[in-house]
Order: C-alpha cells, then sequence, then structure tokens
C-alpha cells in the first residue's frame, strides 16, 4: 500500500495527468465553439485540438527536466519517448486517417448498390495535425511550468 501513496504522491506524474485532462476539456469547449453544440465524445476520442497526448509527455518530459535536471538521462529518455509520441500523432496515426477515410469512400462507391453488404466504417479521426501537436506541447510545458512555481 506503500507503493500506491507514493505513486499517488509523484508530483511530476500528477502535473503530466492534469496537462492531459486540461487538453481534453478544451477539446470540449474548442468543439463547443467550431460546431456550437456539445460533443461529450471529443473528452474520450483521439485527435482534435490541442493533442492530449503532447500536453502529457510534453509536461512529463519537463517535469523531469524541472527536478532531475536538464542535463540527467531521464531527462533524454522523457524528452526522447515525448518526440516519438509526437512524431506518432501527427505522422503515422494521422496518415492511417487519411487511408481509412479513402477506404471508407471506397467501400461506399462499390458497394452501394448492395445493401446487404455491412461493414463498420474505419474511424477516420485518428491522428493530430502539426498544428494540434504544438498546441499540446505548448499547453503541456506551460502547465508544468505553472504547477512549478504553484509548489
Amino acid at each position: 500500500m506503500q507503493d500506491i501513496g507514493e505513486i499517488i504522491n509523484n508530483r511530476v506524474l500528477l502535473v503530466a495527468l492534469v496537462a492531459c485532462f486540461v487538453a481534453q476539456g478544451l477539446k470540449l469547449i474548442v468543439e463547443l465553439i467550431k460546431h456550437r453544440k456539445l460533443n461529450v465524445r471529443v473528452l474520450v476520442t483521439t485527435g482534435g485540438m490541442p493533442s492530449a497526448h503532447s500536453a502529457l509527455v510534453t509536461a512529463l518530459a519537463d517535469g523531469v527536466g524541472q527536478t532531475l535536471g536538464w542535463a540527467s538521462p531521464e531527462f533524454a529518455l522523457a524528452t526522447v519517448f515525448a518526440i516519438i509520441v509526437m512524431y506518432d500523432a501527427a505522422g503515422v496515426r494521422q496518415a492511417a486517417g487519411k487511408q481509412a477515410k479513402i477506404l471508407n469512400q471506397m467501400i461506399d462507391e462499390l458497394f452501394h448498390e448492395k445493401p446487404d453488404f455491412f461493414q463498420d466504417r474505419l474511424k477516420e479521426l485518428l491522428g493530430h495535425t502539426p498544428v494540434q501537436v504544438i498546441a499540446g506541447s505548448v499547453l503541456g510545458v506551460a502547465i508544468s511550468w505553472l504547477a512549478r512555481a504553484v509548489y
């Protein structure tokens, strides 16, 4: 049970999770402004503005840097991890979403006259645009520095 207490008291982890939740909350606000309706589904889906993945990993890397030092191996590890996650969010997953959109369109066109063919549509919004990733990163660093100032 003492281990759970240590996890709960891990400031770097808590700040990173706060950054992720704030980003998810901002997605709800952006969606409300953009479409003029409340869509709570954005709280649990991937994609959207800002990137919660980017906010999480940049707040984590920044917290590690602030806590253990900018020259520490742990900061290097967290930074490389953040770069991989953000590259995946904006690159690989974005490309997979574009492919899903094309495949859905092909299925719609090919099987338009066969109503008995039923297949679930592929999820099209998988990744982030570079702007969404950058916004999430800036948010993560800002929350990490704000938390540092408060503590």
